[in-house]
């Protein structure tokens, strides 16, 4: 398959297109990254040097793709996080001219806008723009639990509320949601979850939470169960997807490192050495 990933890159560590890029490739998949900015590092340092991209130069690469008369190829785009609000304008006109090349396009956003912990950790125009506009021309998105509760206006603990926001979410016009980093309070202790929910029904998969904080570790998910379920469905994406990242998790804190150790990892984007029982919960 082929993807247009239009998300960050850095230079130093693994966020954005730094991240989902080489899961992809190891697949055996083509990927044509467009980068919204060109940092040393991701944000989460504190300090970062680089430019957030004019939407007009993304606009240009994306044109210059488009020009050599390929975007009829593209089997899904990605898009991650945006720097600006004036990006998702670019973003969705790239969907568009995809969807005119090739109908059965996918779009998967990511609306990377920030987390429990960390609270949220963008510019503050951007949630409305994703929300309001970006999002209901999705096919799939990948948000974690504090963004689902952003964008449905509503603050899911419980399964139950989870699964009615992701509801709330289906009814934006995704086709599929994938609610990542679930925390909800009665799951085991030392565990972390993932729930994929569409009109077919919902299933979770529960896996050891490991002791680190891994930035990064969004986009390799949403990359890796884009294309897992553009090849299959559901919870077959979310059962490899869920082994997969959990085995880059591990081999990342068995390193003691701060980034995601894509390398040392990348069997385990197409052969996990652990699976995880996945449960249909509807």
């Amino acid at each position: 398959m082929k993807f247009l990933s239009i998300q960050s890159s850095v230079a130093y560590g693994h966020v954005g297109n730094s991240a989902a890029v080489f899961p992809l490739q190891r697949l055996g998949h083509e990927v044509w990254p467009v980068a919204t900015v060109v940092f040393s590092n991701h944000t989460g340092y504190g300090a970062w040097r680089g430019p957030l991209l004019p939407p007009g130069d993304v606009a240009d690469v994306i044109t210059g793709i488009e020009e050599r008369g390929v975007l009829g190829q593209i089997d899904g785009v990605l898009s991650g996080y945006q720097g600006s609000a004036e990006i998702a304008d670019v973003i969705l006109d790239a969907v568009a001219r995809v969807r005119a090349a090739n109908p059965r396009a996918s779009y998967t956003c990511d609306p990377v806008m920030g987390n429990a912990d960390s609270g949220c950790f963008v510019h503050p125009d951007i949630p409305p723009v994703l929300r309001a506009r970006v999002v209901p021309e999705a096919d799939v998105i990948t948000p974690n639990q504090f963004e689902l509760g952003f964008l449905t206006g509503t603050e899911p603990q419980t399964l139950e509320e989870i699964l009615a926001s992701a509801d709330l979410a289906l009814e934006m016009g995704p086709r599929t949601v994938l609610v990542t980093s679930v925390q909800r309070p009665d799951r085991p202790d030392g565990t972390i979850e993932m729930l994929a929910v569409n009109a077919d029904g919902a299933w979770i998969v529960q896996t050891p939470r490991l002791p680190l904080k891994a930035n990064g570790s969004g986009d390799v998910t949403s990359a890796l169960f884009t294309a897992h379920l553009l090849a299959t469905d559901a919870p077959t994406a979310l059962a490899r997807t869920a082994a997969s990242v959990f085995a880059l998790l591990d081999v990342t804190a068995r390193s003691g490192e701060r980034e995601l150790r894509l390398v040392e990892a990348q069997d385990a984007f197409v052969d996990p050495p652990t699976s995880f029982e996945v449960n249909r919960v509807r």
